[in-house]
């Protein structure tokens, strides 16, 4: 494996928030939830499952649960991730930004676009929308062909960043 083409591909993905008005065909969908299984959880218990919602009302239902979800509406699909906590009730929060983190980069890899959109503050309103009862809803990604190619957003410096810690 050329480790080049992997670190690029990791510098290269970008927040998208518009989008073609294309469908995402189903092979494609399926081909990056396959990768997203692979992604790590604490003691490999894999609390999540993907929920795939393609039907415009549900989608602008979702789209409005924050101002941040906007993006949502332009999407052609939208994908949730959530974890049952009673599986991994210390790690289900990392396990599911784990796997979503694995979708995205997965989408990158095949020409998509995406955006995370935040869920922990709006739990019960989605666990409604969804019909969920235990299951925690993690994330939401917009999903869908970039109609934009953000440039990217300004980091810090890594010298600001690195403790370096001495036994």
């Amino acid at each position: 494996m050329e480790l080049e083409p992997c670190l690029e591909l990791l510098l290269t993905r970008r927040s998208v928030r518009k989008f073609r008005d294309v469908p995402v065909p189903d092979d494609l969908v399926r081909r990056i939830l396959d990768v997203a299984r692979y992604a790590p959880s604490a003691k490999n218990r894999q609390p999540w499952r993907f929920f795939v919602v393609r039907d415009r009302s549900l989608i602008r239902i979702l789209s409005s649960i924050h101002r941040w979800a906007k993006p949502l509406e332009r999407a052609p699909l939208c994908l949730v991730v959530v974890c049952d906590r009673r599986e991994a009730p210390i790690s289900y929060q990392l396990d599911g930004a784990n796997a979503t983190i694995y979708i995205m980069l997965a989408a990158h890899a095949l020409g998509l676009g995406s955006v995370w959109i935040q869920t922990l503050r709006d739990i019960p309103k989605i666990q409604r929308i969804l019909h969920l009862e235990e299951e925690i809803p993690v994330s939401m990604i917009a999903l869908g062909w970039p109609a934009e190619s953000p440039s990217p957003p300004p980091r810090k410096e890594l010298k600001d960043l690195l403790v370096e810690v001495d036994g």
